[in-house]
């Protein structure tokens, strides 16, 4: 079973929200996540990233990897 870390839209037309999640890799963006690790709000200037990384690096030791979009969001709140 491969898993990633990666977005999940939610929100209304025209203002994005997103939930930081763990899915299997085959699943749909807005399937059932196995758990939330935190949100990214894109429409507030800079964009706000709340991530849980206690949960963050349990998954990671358990082999889900982040997407793209969620290693340079990381790579920008840790900068």
């Amino acid at each position: 079973m491969a898993l990633t870390i990666r977005l999940s839209r939610t929100g209304s037309k025209k203002r994005p929200f997103y939930r930081v999640v763990v899915l299997e890799r085959a699943s749909r963006r807005d399937g059932r996540p196995l758990e939330f690790l935190g949100h990214f709000n894109p429409m507030v200037h800079p964009g706000l990233l709340e991530l849980d990384t206690e949960k963050y690096e349990k998954w990671l030791k358990l082999g889900a990897k982040p997407s793209d979009t969620v290693r340079s969001l990381l790579a920008k709140k840790s900068a």
